[in-house]
Order: C-alpha cells, then structure tokens, then sequence
C-alpha cells in the first residue's frame, strides 16, 4: 500500500529545469512536477544532482534511511542552492516541519518510487522488480565509514567530482592545494595507502626488498592501525565507496583509491593465507562492480583496450602467487578467481591463466597462411627482452 504515513522519501526541491538527478544506479533529467523519490528500501542511499544533464562537477549526499515504521518514516529534505549549484539540506526547521506535515499533497503526483516495477515476462501474471544490485554494491558501507571519509553527519555526509584526497590534490588537473575548489569541499579521509613504502619501519636488506615484493606487512598493518572498528570490512567498504564515487561523481581521487586497494590487496601474496575471507570478498566484489563499471556516462573505467593493462597484470600475477603455493589450499579464493577469471574472458577476451596459445598460423580471407606470435604479455611471462639474463662476473 502507498501509504505517505508509512513510507519513507527524499524531497528535492527547487531543482532546476533539465538538472541532472539520480539515486543510487538510477539517473535522469529533472522535470518541473518532480518532487523528490519515495518507498526508499531501508539502507544506505546516494543522490547526486548536476546543473545539467551533460557532464560537469556533480554533487551528492549519502543517506541513511531506517526501517519504515520503527520509528515513523525517514524524510529526508534537501534543497537546491543556486549559488553552489548543488542540494543543501533544508536549513529552515519550519520549512521542514511543513513539507513534512503536507507530504500527502505531493506523494502521488510528485514524488516517483524508488522501485519501478516493470511488465512480467509473457505468459506470466503480474508484474515483476527491476534486478536491483544496489544492496550487493554498498553492503559494507556503514554510517560510520562514511562519517570518516567525509567528516560529516548522519544524512549530510556530502562530496562531489572535485573532492579530493589530500595526497591526490597535486594530482588532478585543474585543482590544487590552493584552487578554487580546495575550500568549497572537505578533503576526503581515505585509508593511508602508500605503495611506494610497504615495509616495516627500521627495516633493512632483505626484508625490505621481500616487503617490497609482497605486501602482505602493510595490508595488516592497515587494517590493525586503521581498520580496528570494523576490521577488513573497512577495506571492501572502502572499495565499494570509491568505486560508486567514480561511477556516479567521476571522482578522480576516488578512483586512485580504488586502484590503490586493488594494487596492495592483489600484492599481499602471504595475507592469503592469514585472511583468506578478505579475498574472497574482494574477488567478488570486484567482479559485480565490472558488471556496473559501464553505467557510468561516458564513464572513468576503460577496461576493454589498454585501460584495463594495470587490473589484468594484477590478476594474472595475483593468480600465478596463488598456482605457486598451492591452489588446492585456498580453493575458497580459487573459486571465486574463477568466477572472475571468466567475467573478464566474456567481457573482454582477458586471459588470466598462462595456458594460452602463443604462437600459431593464421588464415587470412584470400586464404593465405600467416605466422603470429602474441608477445604483449611478455613482460609477465618473462620473455624476449624481459626474459631474465646471467651475467658472469669476472
């Protein structure tokens, strides 16, 4: 039943004509009767608006909508602020009093459910739900992961394209330490991740080079300096975080982050065997989200050319480590690699394992036969002029 005295929604108001709006994976041009979303599920929530539909600097706010009827429905008011170009959250406590009193005055012609149904299949009766991964991708982002990375408060925790890590400033064009948008937003507190140092302090030789090599020390000791809350839920929370932020912001910084969990996770070769679960979760994380990674609108995420070079060299390392001690030993992440392994196969012709051909004939349409030889993976493979070489010292 469509009752506003049980439901939950959130109002959006005095947006602009043709802005750009969404919610979660959904988005969609602005209309002058549009009011706002109602029948939230119960969860975390993202919405994020545009001063157009094309692509410029978006903003968006994460909410936290309870279980309807516990405690009243949860509305959530927002506002469109034509300086900043962005929804605020309703200042006015009367203005809020009153949109909350009247909410049946725009509930069926205002509001749009969050959830339409669409025609079942044909010979069936009814209608059936639109497949909704929402829930699966923000799984382990919780109130108080996003308090941290964005220093708000529940129902306020608000960034936009041009957020910014502090260790990513320097790094995104146009936007630096001290440019225009430096102030407009607060900088985002991502996990200190520092590829570039992964040892122990005091550390010297051999360990040092070994620490270099695997990175298992510094996943541990993020998540036990870092990650004490929550434990390595943080770290997929995070993943799944980043990832939605390039995916509806094309946040720049939240992408390195995204890069940089996968980089330390896929290098942490001995943490398989200490934290098997955190694998397992972060394989098949990974792998819905490259079911989502074209949703976005002209979209941050390249990963059938070139652009998917760094998370194919991962993998196929990642798996090669696995092979090297033994695969019958971790065959809860070997499973789930595989899973992933032929995803990425399908979607594009990406082989992980080393049995592949390299070398072969080629039959051309005039019917003549050609030799090929593929040596893009050479560098992984250890060959041609990667293959290692012993040098005599005299």
């Amino acid at each position: 039943m469509d009752d506003p005295g049980q439901g939950t929604a959130v109002l959006m108001l005095d947006l602009p004509s043709s802005a750009l709006c969404g919610i979660d994976l959904l988005s969609f041009t602005s209309s002058p009767r549009f009011r706002g979303i109602k029948n939230l599920p119960s969860g975390i929530h993202f919405i994020f608006t545009g001063a157009s539909a094309s692509f410029s600097v978006r903003h968006g706010s994460w909410v936290h909508v309870g279980v309807p009827g516990s405690e009243g429905p949860t509305i959530v008011i927002e506002k469109w602020n034509v300086e900043e170009e962005r929804l605020v959250n309703e200042p006015n406590q009367a203005e809020q009093m009153r949109w909350k009193a009247n909410i049946n005055t725009i509930w069926n012609e205002g509001l749009t459910p969050y959830r339409q149904s669409v025609p079942a299949a044909s010979g069936e009766p009814g209608t059936v739900e639109e497949e909704n991964d929402w829930g699966r991708l923000t799984s382990y982002i919780t109130p108080r992961l996003l308090s941290r990375i964005t220093s708000g408060h529940l129902n306020d925790w608000t960034l936009s394209s041009a957020s910014s890590a502090k260790e990513d400033t320097e790094k995104i064009p146009g936007l630096s330490s001290e440019g225009e948008f430096a102030t407009a937003d607060e900088p985002l507190h991502l996990l200190p991740i520092n590829l570039k140092r992964t040892w122990r302090e005091g550390a010297v030789g051999r360990e040092r080079t070994e620490a270099a090599k695997d990175r298992s020390w510094a996943l541990g000791d993020l998540i036990e300096r870092h990650c004490s809350e929550d434990g390595e839920g943080q770290i997929i929370g995070e993943m799944q975080f980043t990832f939605l932020m390039v995916l509806t912001l094309g946040n720049y910084s939240c992408l390195e982050q995204w890069k940089r969990i996968l980089n330390l996770t896929f290098t942490s070769q001995s943490a398989t065997n200490e934290r098997p679960n955190l694998f397992v979760m972060i394989l098949s994380t990974l792998r819905l989200q490259l079911q989502h990674s074209n949703d976005v609108e002209g979209g941050l995420f390249y990963f059938s050319d070139e652009g998917g070079a760094m998370l194919q060299n991962l993998l196929k390392t990642f798996r090669r480590g696995l092979e090297d001690q033994n695969a019958k030993k971790h065959s809860a992440i070997m499973n789930e690699l595989y899973e992933l392994e032929n995803y990425v196969k399908l979607a594009y012709g990406w082989e992980l394992s080393d049995s592949y051909v390299r070398r072969g004939m080629l039959e051309l349409e005039d019917g003549e036969l050609i030799e090929m030889e593929v040596n893009d993976l050479e560098a992984e493979d250890e060959r041609g002029e990667y293959a290692p070489v012993i040098l005599e010292m005299t």
